[in-house]
């Protein structure tokens, strides 16, 4: 998912021509996003796009993921338009605080994934020197250690994993409070952990 589903086109080839919502001043264009215009949408993404692009640009490194947590950033607006109250504060404002979650859900993410390798990882040196750890993780975590773990837990790890779903993510798609999606998180690593130490001990000893 791209900025391109906004646009019609992807961000950094976006048409300079300006929407009907970007030609209202910025007071108007927050006052009918508040309310619901489509086209105030648009010409927010428009008027701020590229200034969320870099932002996210700067501190992911990586211009494919700017540019889906751009997306993001006007969906998660656009869906929570009801808690922006333009008498409190500017919408470039809003949008900048939306930006920061964001960028901070994807290097969340980023963390998320590197335990999941780590942990799949205990067991390269005494079972595949010659794997990488994502061909183990594949072939150890998922397949059997997985497995292993609690109902719950084993569904909040294949979401983070196979559907790379933040942890807020997670906890809309299960229900589950957010805060118990982060317990079972850490759980779950722990367990994953402990199996894969076990199994590495195993295998040092046969």
């Amino acid at each position: 998912m791209t900025a391109q589903h906004l646009t019609g086109q992807p961000l950094k080839d976006a048409p300079h021509t300006a929407p009907v919502g970007e030609s209202l001043d910025e007071e108007h264009l927050a006052a009918a996003f508040a309310e619901g215009d489509e086209q105030a949408l648009s010409g927010a993404y428009h008027r701020w796009g590229r200034l969320v692009y870099a932002l996210a640009l700067r501190s992911l490194g990586d211009a494919a993921e700017a540019e889906d947590v751009t997306q993001v950033v006007f969906l998660a607006a656009w869906r929570g338009r009801a808690g922006f109250a333009p008498e409190r504060g500017a919408l470039a404002a809003w949008l900048v605080g939306i930006t920061r979650r964001k960028i901070a859900d994807a290097l969340h993410a980023r963390t998320r994934r590197a335990d999941l390798v780590a942990a799949a990882g205990a067991v390269v040196s005494t079972q595949d020197r010659s794997g990488e750890p994502d061909a183990v993780l594949d072939r150890v975590l998922i397949r059997q250690e997985l497995s292993k773990l609690p109902a719950t837990q084993r569904r909040v790890l294949s979401l983070a994993y196979y559907n790379d779903l933040t942890q807020t993510q997670i906890a809309e798609v299960t229900g589950l409070p957010l805060g118990t999606v982060k317990s079972h998180t850490r759980r779950g690593l722990h367990g994953l952990n402990r199996h894969l130490q076990d199994m590495a001990g195993n295998s040092s000893r046969s």
